[in-house]
C-alpha cells in the first residue's frame, strides 16, 4: 500500500460489513494512518467498529449520504443483509460512476484484475459452488435482496469494484439485474 499512497496521508478507512477476518487489523492501519478513521454505516459503527475493534471512533453513515473526499464523491447506500449481515453497506463514487460492491459479484480463482468481460458466469459458479459446501448459504437471500439489487442497478455504474474478484467495467445496470436473477435462482428459498 505505501507503494500507492503515503500512509500518512491515508485519511478513509471503509469496509461494507464486518468479517473478522477481514476487519480485524484495523487498529494496526490506523496506528499506520495517524490521521484516519474508519468509515461504516451508523450500525456498524455502533455495533462493531466503535465497541470493539477500532482506535478511533468511526463515522457512520446514514443512507444517502455523501463523503467528499477531494474530487470523489462517495454516496453510502444501507444494503441490509446484501451482501451480508444487517449492518451492511456499500459505496457508489458518483464523479467516476464505481460502485464499490463487496461481495456482490464473488469470483473465486485467479482472475484479471480488471474485465469487460462477462463476470457474472463465474459469479454463479462460484455461488453454486459454495451451497454444495461448508459456504451454503454464505450470501443470504431475504425480501431485501432483489428491491436492494434493483435500486444499486438504478444508479447505472460503469464499474463494478467487487472484493474477491475481476472490477466489471461496462453495464453495471444490465449486471446487476442480471445478478439478482442468478441470485435468485441460486439461492432462492425455491433453490
Amino acid at each position: 500500500m505505501a507503494s500507492l499512497i503515503d500512509l500518512q496521508a491515508l485519511r478513509w478507512i471503509g469496509f461494507s460489513h464486518f468479517e473478522s477476518d477481514e476487519c480485524a487489523t484495523l487498529p494496526e492501519w490506523q496506528q499506520l494512518a495517524p490521521q484516519s478513521q474508519a468509515v461504516r454505516s451508523v450500525v456498524g459503527k455502533l455495533v462493531s467498529v466503535d465497541d470493539c475493534l477500532a482506535l478511533r471512533p468511526a463515522k457512520g453513515m446514514t443512507d444517502g449520504e455523501v463523503l467528499q473526499t477531494g474530487t470523489c464523491r462517495f454516496r453510502f447506500l444501507a444494503t441490509p443483509h446484501v451482501p451480508h449481515c444487517w449492518e451492511a453497506g456499500l459505496l457508489f463514487e458518483e464523479t467516476e460512476r464505481t460502485l464499490l460492491c463487496s461481495d456482490l459479484l464473488h469470483q473465486d480463482g485467479d482472475v484479471e484484475p480488471m474485465t469487460e468481460s462477462d463476470v457474472l458466469g463465474r459469479c454463479r459458479k462460484t455461488l453454486m459452488e459454495y451451497q454444495q459446501g461448508p459456504l451454503a448459504n454464505y450470501m443470504p437471500y431475504c425480501t431485501l435482496t432483489d428491491a436492494t439489487l434493483q435500486r444499486l442497478a438504478a444508479l447505472q455504474p460503469k464499474r463494478l469494484a467487487t472484493m474477491h474478484g475481476s472490477v466489471y467495467v461496462g453495464d453495471g445496470s444490465k449486471a446487476l439485474q442480471d445478478l439478482a436473477i442468478i441470485w435468485r435462482e441460486v439461492l432462492g428459498p425455491q433453490s
